[in-house]
């Protein structure tokens, strides 16, 4: 509806534009619209561009998905250029155009992001980690799944300077060892979510050292970290009660006698207990489940 009558309106009926704009169309009516559609809207006239180019520089969250197919580099910048009041960014699956020198213009000018979202972003280098750290001092969630410039020297760049961090994912982050996870959590102490998964060169050091500096630890994930064992488990168990979710599939060292700890307190893992496994394989096999008894 919102956009049938902004289509409806245009500058000759002396409606609409006559609206006070930072007080009323910007945080009232724009903000209700898709990205998409906004930048269809500049096109009407140049009254309704100059106006989308103030919501535009007073945008808190910018998403890129919400534009739909990959946008060209020169267009990504001259949308941002002139906002220095951005919260969140998502860049997800950017990897076709977005480097460091698109992205490094608008970190540099919003230092209030508390949530930036990278995942993917192949093109991108140890450079870009380093300018999030000095420029968003209050990130609180970051995502630099399959991202796999990270490197130990960023990392630690990042620990550094942003102590506020809750969130990190780091899948696929396959340069990262246990002592660069070591450092960022020794630094990081109120991270609450921690993605390691598809990390073969995580292990039970790294595992023991969250339990034992992130109190406030509440979901962790282990999947595909072949190195994590049973003792690094029961070590989280013990140092982390708010923990809620563990991901430990494909951790083939990892069995119940320490998950058990867990599922006794409640906590979501995404591993089955034995004998129910167990019945999931003989349907498999044969075709039906056969009537157990589970209380014997």
């Amino acid at each position: 509806a919102p956009w049938h009558l902004m289509m409806s309106l245009t500058p000759s009926s002396g409606c609409l534009l006559d609206l006070p704009w930072e007080d009323i169309l910007v945080p009232h009516i724009l903000c209700h619209l898709p990205l998409q559609q906004l930048l269809c809207l500049q096109r009407v006239s140049k009254s309704f561009q100059s106006l989308i180019q103030l919501y535009l520089a007073n945008m808190r969250c910018f998403d890129s998905s919400q534009i739909g197919p990959p946008i060209p580099q020169a267009a990504f910048v001259n949308l941002l250029k002139d906002n220095e009041v951005l919260q969140q960014l998502a860049l997800q699956n950017c990897s076709d155009w977005l480097t460091d020198t698109e992205l490094l213009l608008v970190i540099k000018q919003n230092h209030h992001l508390h949530q930036i979202q990278l995942k993917g972003c192949a093109q991108l280098s140890c450079r870009a980690l380093v300018a999030i750290s000095l420029h968003c001092p209050n990130l609180r969630q970051l995502s630099l799944a399959h991202c796999e410039w990270v490197d130990s020297l960023s990392l630690r760049s990042l620990a550094d300077h942003c102590k506020a961090l809750e969130a990190v994912d780091l899948t696929a982050c396959r340069q990262l060892k246990d002592e660069a996870i070591c450092y960022l959590v020794q630094k990081c102490s109120r991270l609450k979510s921690l993605s390691l998964a598809v990390n073969a060169n995580v292990g039970d050091v790294a595992v023991e050292e969250i339990a034992r500096c992130c109190p406030e630890l509440e979901h962790l994930d282990l999947t595909g970290c072949l190195r994590v064992k049973n003792d690094s488990i029961r070590v989280l168990a013990e140092y982390c009660p708010k923990l809620r979710s563990l991901k430990v599939k494909h951790c083939h060292n990892v069995a119940e006698s320490s998950l058990s700890i867990l599922r006794n307190r409640g906590v979501e893992l995404d591993v089955e207990p034995p004998l129910q496994r167990a019945l999931v394989l003989l349907q498999d096999v044969v075709g039906f489940a056969p009537f157990i008894n589970l209380q014997i």
